[in-house]
Order: structure tokens, then sequence, then C-alpha cells
């Protein structure tokens, strides 16, 4: 009997940022070979990026970046995995699965290794239910359903627009807590599925995440980050709470848990507090702004959403630093970049 062929195998794109050879690929081989590789290289163009013989990818540099979107590359952060959006932004399929190249093959309690992949698909094709919450997790998961009182007429859910994947090993925490904590490790396999309730933000990590193109690609944008800017380590967190609030907005679902990664290496911790410490600082006020940020009903589309979005960034956030101006402006240009990438009549940008 034949082998069944992989899940969405033509309408998904795997997107790696990096500054190094890709060795990491040959423990994903047997789920990422069949799929499509959009590799964005960081750093130094002149870099020859090597990759494992046998995969079907395309490789981006800041030279391949400059070239197809001209004065708008300005948007697309420089020395900073935040580069990673532009593979979303010239992707041509349905779904992104985007992995950090520090990311290994877990492994379940019973010790048989994760596909995160399929567990990704299995998220984003099932519904999300942020309007109520389950307290047996996703509904929709074999073994589980709606509880009793759960509301009949919330039970077909809504559509999924991003899964947000967690790690085993080294956890994602910011600088302090590194400082605080440096030899904790997350060794908890919990197997749950949640939906994020609506109103409700998260901290969205970039580094085991897979989304919905389609549904809600234009508010992936990773925000300045890196060379230039005054902050980093701060690029999946902005991009995650602009998608939430378009979600909310739009009457999507984001969902978090499953699937785990082997996150295998902690990144120095005073290196993170350079890069984070603004942000520290103002979060405590991003936080609250999105928290009450709300939408009009002119805003139909996700590019209607982060253009308006985006104005609301510079008037009330631009009082806190001058950067959330440029943050904003830069937020307009990569709707402008993705809109003239992403036109009907547009043929596909090329790698050299």
């Amino acid at each position: 009997m034949a082998a069944a062929a992989p899940p969405l195998k033509d309408e998904l794109d795997i997107v790696i940022p990096t500054i190094r050879n890709l060795d990491f690929l040959e423990m994903w081989r047997p789920f990422f070979q069949p799929y499509h590789l959009i590799i964005v290289q960081d750093g130094d163009p002149a870099k020859t990026i090597k990759v494992p013989d046998g995969f079907d990818y395309e490789l981006y540099n800041r030279n391949d970046i400059n070239r197809i979107l001209g004065p708008k590359a300005s948007c697309i952060s420089f020395k900073d995995s935040a580069c990673r959006c532009f593979g979303y932004m010239v992707s041509k399929k349905k779904y992104i699965f985007t992995i950090d190249d520090d990311c290994f093959v877990a492994k379940d309690p019973s010790g048989k290794q994760i596909n995160a992949l399929e567990q990704h698909i299995k998220n984003l094709l099932c519904p999300s239910t942020p309007l109520f919450f389950n307290t047996l997790y996703d509904p929709f998961r074999d073994g589980s359903d709606f509880v009793r009182g759960y509301p009949f007429s919330l039970r077909e859910g809504v559509p999924t627009a991003v899964s947000h994947g967690l790690w085993l090993n080294i956890p994602d925490y910011d600088a302090p807590t590194q400082l605080v904590k440096p030899l904790e490790r997350n060794t908890k396999f919990v197997d749950a599925v949640l939906t994020i309730p609506k109103g409700t933000l998260f901290p969205m990590c970039g580094m085991n995440l897979a989304f919905d193109r389609d549904l809600i690609g234009p508010a992936m944008y990773f925000g300045l980050m890196g060379d230039g800017q005054p902050i980093g380590r701060y690029d999946d967190m902005w991009a995650g709470w602009c998608t939430k609030v378009i979600c909310d907005h739009l009457g999507l679902g984001v969902k978090t848990g499953l699937p785990y990664i082997w996150h295998s290496k902690a990144s120095n911790p005073f290196v993170n507090l350079k890069k984070e410490y603004n942000g520290i600082f103002w979060q405590e006020e991003i936080i609250p702004f999105f928290q009450a940020a709300t939408l009009s009903k002119d805003s139909t589309t996700v590019q209607k959403c982060y253009i308006e979005l985006a104005k609301q960034v510079k008037e009330k956030l631009g009082k806190v630093d001058p950067y959330f101006v440029k943050l904003a402006d830069a937020m307009e240009t990569w709707i402008q970049a993705w809109d003239e990438l992403n036109s009907p009549a547009k043929a596909p940008a090329k790698a050299k």
C-alpha cells in the first residue's frame, strides 16, 4: 500500500532565518524534506550558507531583499531573526511554518519523535473557540469534546489563523529571568492545545510557529529590530500582539500548546539584556495600548486593520519614544510591499 502523501505538501512553506549552515535540517529530514523551504539569510550576504542535499529550497540574502523590495527594503530588519518575515512576504503558499535553526526534534513521554509540523497542520485545520472557554481544552482533538454547559450556538468555532507551539529544554525567558534561573529547563510535556480567548493577549514566540497566510499573513510583520534599532527580541511578540488584536476583530482564532520542539541552546543573557532593555520598560506602555486597541467596522481586511493599527501606534506609542513613529511608518511600508509582491499580476520573486 502506498504511503500517504504528506499533509498540505503543496500548500505550505517552511521559513527559516539563519546566519549559519543548516546542518540541523538533517534531524528534521523525515518531516521537512517533502516541503519547500524559504531560507532568509541574515548578516553578511557574502557568506555562503550550506544546506544539506535533497531539500527543495530558495535562499534570500540582504542583497536579494534590497533588489526585490527596493526602497521598501527598509522595513525588513537586519542582523536580527525578524528578517524571517521577508519569507512570509515572498511565499505563495496558503500556510507558513517557521522554526529557528537551534530547534531540534523533541520526543514525547513515550520516547517517540514529535512531528511538529504535522501537529501544527492539525491545529490550523481545526476550528478555534475564542468566544467561550472549553475546560477540556481543544474540543476538536481526538478523545475530547465540548463539556456540559458549552453553548451549542458557539460549537462550530471560528477559523484558526495561528498555531503557536512550545519548547522543551531551554524555555523562552527574558534576560532578567535567564539571569535569575540560569540552569532552569522545561521538562514538562503537557499534552494539550488551547484556544487563547478573545480579548486576551499572549507573548508569541517565533521559533515554533505556524499560521494561515491567507487569513492573517499581512499582520505577521516582525517589526524593526536589530541593527540600528534601539530594541531587539521583541519582534515576534510585536507581531503576536498585532495579530491577536486583528484576529479578535476579524473573528479568527489563535491556538497554543502542542507541538513541542527541543530548544537546544540558551542565548547569552547579557547580550539579551542589552537588546531587551528598552522593551522591558516600554512593554508596560505597549501592552495596555494593545489591550485597549479597537478597530473600526471599516477595517474588513487584514491590511486595513494593520494600517489602522499603525496609525494608532504612531499617535499613542509615539509619545513613549520616537522609535514607535519610525515603527509605525515601517508597518505601513510593510503593507505596501506585501500588496505589491502579492498582487494577482505580480510574478513570484526569485532568489539568485
